[in-house]
């Protein structure tokens, strides 16, 4: 049955191996079932039921990746989507969190359409690889932000918006340790090295008496607080558009880059970074997911770059994103353990991914003006007006005029300028 549905053998590879990519991935990615209800929960939602959405719509993701795709590649509610989430739609823009679930719920439903009529992959080629990366290290510095926020590494000012804090209080130095440890951790290639950071910080929080002890091991929260409370009519409102197409761009360009780079490492992809039936089954599993996890209660749930860990195990075919799926759902037992969890125990974790998305910035041109002032725009612009959707708005209209007024204005596509025109009405005539 494993091989009729998996094709082990097949592309040379065995059910132990594919067990033990699959529980390397989840231990490099399981810091997400931790960090994302405490994300959420400062939006105003049920943190225990946003552990159980978060665990549930991995789940979802992973099995339906695993089965309809059979790729090794695990899914997950996505760090920088789940703040934007937070800080940007609920907290900045000031929509409820229904509001925002419910642009998460139509930006999977046009997600899926994308993939269905296959019009993502002219979407994917249309788009310039320069504001590609520039969304990513946009994202990036957002999360860096969120980070050293929460920690209280930076406070607001009122002279200069922003200012150190006192650094050698209990948290931001807590903060810093946590971040250290990763570091330390993932060079020396540990096993979930952020995950193991995150529990380590939470231990010094018990002995430290700043963080009460509350068992392991539950029952499931309840998830009604979360099940089906998108507010589909709110996101349809004309100033959520940017929202909704956010989400969408994001998880897009997410996916597809997660999809090529991982394929490729496991040598599942040709030459040309075509995957074993195309990007279809898989863009499908991902759009799948994040309509799940709308409707369980969670942020656009995204394919993980932490699947190539798995792959490095041996990973090849979708069982190892099955066995990711079946340790999601043996992980709504552990509540209690993520109900403690500390602030100072997550923010270190936030900021090394934070500093992961940054790497794109080494591809960028910065010879070419053209090229390195949208990206400037996003990176910059991003965690400043704490939107990932401004960040994307001002990088295309940066991106389009720049080039015009450059005499490169050939190397911008059809589709750009529509984009770009769109942005513009959307900035004159909705902020």
């Amino acid at each position: 049955m494993l091989e009729r549905l998996f094709q082990v053998n097949a592309r040379d590879s065995s059910v132990k191996t594919e067990v033990v990519a699959g529980i390397t991935t989840f231990l490099t990615m399981a810091y997400i079932i931790f960090v994302n209800p405490a994300i959420l929960a400062e939006a105003g939602m049920d943190q225990g039921a946003v552990f159980v959405a978060t665990c549930l719509a991995a789940a979802v993701g992973c099995l339906v990746m695993g089965l309809l795709a059979n790729l090794p590649i695990a899914l997950a509610p996505g760090m920088g989507l789940n703040a934007f989430f937070t800080y940007g739609v609920v907290l900045s823009m000031g929509y409820s969190w229904q509001a925002a679930l419910g642009a998460v719920f139509l930006s999977g439903i046009l997600f899926f359409l994308l993939s269905a009529f296959k019009i993502r992959e002219w979407i994917i080629q249309a788009i310039p690889l320069t504001l590609k990366k520039g969304i990513s290290t946009g994202i990036g510095a957002f999360l860096a932000m969120i980070a050293l926020k929460n920690a209280g590494i930076i406070v607001d000012h009122p002279a200069t918006l922003v200012t150190l804090g006192n650094i050698t209080e209990f948290v931001p130095l807590m903060s810093m340790l946590g971040f250290f440890l990763v570091a330390a951790f993932t060079a020396r290639n540990l096993p979930g090295a952020v995950m193991l950071a995150i529990l380590i910080m939470t231990l010094i929080g018990l002995f430290s008496g700043d963080v009460s002890y509350n068992g392991i091991l539950s029952t499931p929260p309840s998830l009604a607080p979360t099940f089906l409370q998108m507010d589909i009519q709110a996101a349809l409102e004309l100033s959520m558009l940017s929202v909704v197409f956010a989400f969408l761009f994001v998880d897009l360009f997410d996916t597809s880059g997660t999809l090529i780079a991982v394929t490729q490492k496991a040598g599942l992809a040709d030459k040309n970074g075509q995957m074993p039936g195309g990007f279809g089954k898989a863009l499908l599993s991902d759009s799948v997911a994040t309509v799940a996890g709308a409707a369980l209660g969670t942020s656009n749930t995204t394919s993980y770059i932490e699947s190539a860990s798995g792959v490095a195990a041996g990973g090849k075919t979708g069982l190892t994103a099955v066995v990711v799926g079946g340790l999601f759902v043996l992980s709504i037992f552990f509540a209690p353990l993520a109900g403690m969890i500390p602030v100072y125990a997550t923010a270190g974790a936030i900021f090394y991914v934070a500093i992961l998305m940054l790497f794109s910035l080494k591809d960028i041109d910065w010879n070419d003006i053209t090229e390195a002032a949208p990206v400037t725009v996003v990176l910059l612009l991003t965690p400043l007006t704490f939107s990932i959707a401004d960040g994307i708005t001002l990088g295309f209209i940066t991106y389009t005029f720049t080039k015009a007024t450059c005499g490169k204005w050939r190397e911008v596509t059809l589709s750009v300028w529509v984009l770009t025109l769109l942005f513009v009405l959307k900035v004159i005539f909705v902020g």
